[in-house]
């Protein structure tokens, strides 16, 4: 009896992986660019000791990789807005000042001209450096390998004029996870270490764009009425083995 519950209250316990996985899932379907963990997955572990050589217990094993498959596109016409193309990542500066990386594509230019994402963070040109742009009288346009013209309306005989170029990198080949400021970096490395080198796969954007959470709210709300489901069994299981404990001991007094 004691070993039924102690499995129960171990699986309870390893839930908790589980629900803040889905809580973090669920309070972002609405973000921008926001990609989804890999799953949480329960195994079986072997209890060690004397006496305990068949008893297995639930143990909840996480991924921190990060799934870069694409989110729905909405098509904005903002100039501003892009949207990655495959695994294609967008360099950033977070606040710590560090590289980092995202697939949050809803750009705007702050009042000191600097381009940013919706986030606040920073956006970099191919040197490692924040893009700087002129604020008012002009127009933007990006291209789909990254590159940024500017254009004055007043001065069409000018035609657009380069003025940066977006980091932006291949992952298909790298595993990123997500640091404690929502950013991505390369799993592997030290925490010091946030660039990596580029894959083979095509590097792109989709100008005027923007890519939606890749969380469908729908499998994450029934996964999450699952998982009530089973936790509630638990504690049922729980009350059974208190009630019979309870029956046992009075039949004990009674005898």
């Amino acid at each position: 009896m004691d070993r039924l519950v102690f499995t129960s209250t171990t699986a309870m316990s390893e839930y908790r992986l589980d629900r803040q996985a889905m809580t973090h899932e669920l309070a972002n379907v609405s973000t921008v660019g926001f990609k989804k963990a890999f799953q949480v997955a329960n195994r079986p572990v072997r209890v060690e000791g004397d006496g305990f050589d068949s008893r297995f217990l639930p143990r909840a094993f996480t991924s921190a990789k990060i799934n870069l498959e694409e989110g729905p596109r909405m098509i904005t016409g903002r100039s501003l807005d892009i949207a990655m193309n495959e695994f294609t990542v967008l360099g950033v500066q977070g606040e710590d000042g560090s590289l980092g990386w995202t697939r949050r594509g809803d750009l705007a230019v702050d009042a000191e001209g600097f381009l940013a994402t919706g986030a606040g963070d920073p956006v970099l040109d191919v040197s490692g450096a924040p893009i700087q742009l002129p604020v008012d009288g002009v127009n933007y346009r990006f291209t789909e390998d990254g590159s940024l013209y500017v254009a004055d309306p007043d001065a069409p005989e000018n035609g657009d004029q380069l003025v940066a170029q977006l980091l932006i990198k291949d992952a298909s080949v790298t595993d990123l996870g997500r640091r404690e400021d929502g950013l991505l970096r390369p799993l592997g490395q030290p925490d010091n270490q946030t660039d990596f080198e580029s894959g083979p796969g095509r590097i792109s954007i989709t100008p005027g764009a923007l890519e939606g959470s890749n969380v469908s709210a729908v499998q994450a709300l029934v996964k999450f009425i699952d998982h009530m489901r089973s936790f509630e069994m638990q504690t049922k299981v729980i009350k059974e083995m208190k009630d019979n404990d309870s029956s046992g001991a009075a039949m004990m007094r009674l005898s």
